[in-house]
């Protein structure tokens, strides 16, 4: 199970034959829309290396799938499967590893009422605190992890040559040698799931399967004056009481894109935008010494929510009540404007 589907989920690595021809590098097409944004950590790790290097390249996606190459050595493993399509994350240390289970729906589709295994694990429970809280010496409990969903992005247009819909799943698992069925097909099933959803009252919602499209879709809301962040974590930790250090600053007004990270064979991000949002850079201290620069989203109209959505269980309190926040983990951005 720790390796279930590792070779596609945390490692991928495209093989560059070109059956496509030379595909522009993403971070090209960001540079030319955006040449006075930074490309934030979040994104340049899930980049290809020879992308970053700024080389041209090409991605095999012809018959039999695309090739994928599991990688060596060690580092963070992940298994996205189990009952209820959980993801475990295997520190790759010889201790007992941590384990996070996000249940079978994102707790940032807030459509969606928290399962029992949400309710009772600890490091979604720390996920979430008021923002009446969000100041100079309050103690959070929270969970900083290193990015463990390590699927790279596609070219565009190898991405779009690909289905991404549920009435065309079966061709999905083809092209990725996915067993109908199997836990991996759950997984699959479920994001597409997700994607294809209508998002709530008040709330732009779009599944970005490349950076470009991501690029797209955040700059037709927000306009080419933006900055995009991300949290950023030196380290795995396990979770721990932090101290909110001096300098909180809030770096938006209501309006953000926020995309998430999706479980999928490539990178795919669940982006929404809503004009009730604020973002906050907040500097943290954990017990332990260490740093994190994190990126907080606080949502002020919680009132079209799922009233047994996992938020309000944890911090009991009512849909539309009182601004609600999060942490961004590491592999999540928020875009929003200069």
């Amino acid at each position: 199970m720790e390796n279930l589907l590792l070779p596609i989920f945390a490692l991928l690595n495209l093989a560059v034959v070109a059956t496509h021809g030379a595909a522009l590098p993403p971070q090209l097409y960001w540079k030319s829309l955006l040449p006075t944004t930074p490309i934030p950590n979040a994104i340049t790790r899930i980049l290809r290396p020879d992308w970053v290097e700024e080389k041209g390249t090409a991605v095999n996606v012809g018959k039999g799938g695309v090739n994928v190459h599991a990688g060596k050595g060690g580092g963070t493993n992940v298994n996205v499967g189990g009952k209820g399509g959980g993801v475990s994350v295997n520190a790759g240390h010889k201790k007992k590893p941590v384990h996070v289970s996000v249940g079978p729906k994102s707790p940032f589709d807030y459509r969606y009422a928290a399962t029992a295994t949400q309710l009772h694990d600890d490091t979604k429970v720390a996920l979430f605190f008021l923002e009446k809280d969000l100041h100079y010496g309050t103690k959070l409990d929270a969970h900083f992890t290193t990015s463990s969903n390590q699927a790279t992005f596609l070219p565009r247009q190898v991405a779009d040559s690909i289905p991404f819909s549920s009435d065309k799943v079966d061709d999905v698992f083809t092209k990725f040698s996915i067993k109908p069925g199997s836990e991996e097909a759950h997984i699959i099933e479920n994001t597409l799931s997700e994607c294809e959803e209508t998002g709530i009252k008040g709330e732009e919602k779009y599944c970005a399967t490349s950076l470009e499209s991501m690029v797209d879709f955040s700059t037709s809301k927000l306009g080419k004056n933006v900055e995009v962040l991300s949290t950023e974590v030196d380290k795995e930790m396990g979770l721990q009481k932090y101290t909110v250090a001096p300098g909180v600053k809030k770096i938006s007004g209501d309006t953000a894109v926020v995309c998430h990270k999706q479980n999928y064979p490539y990178a795919v991000f669940y982006c929404h935008k809503t004009e009730s949002t604020r973002t906050y850079s907040v500097p943290l201290v954990g017990a332990n010494g260490i740093r994190v620069k994190s990126v907080a989203v606080c949502h002020t109209d919680t009132s079209q929510w799922n009233p047994k959505h996992l938020a309000f269980q944890v911090l009991n309190v009512k849909p539309g009540t009182v601004p609600i926040c999060h942490f961004l983990p590491q592999d999540h951005v928020v875009w929003v404007q200069k």
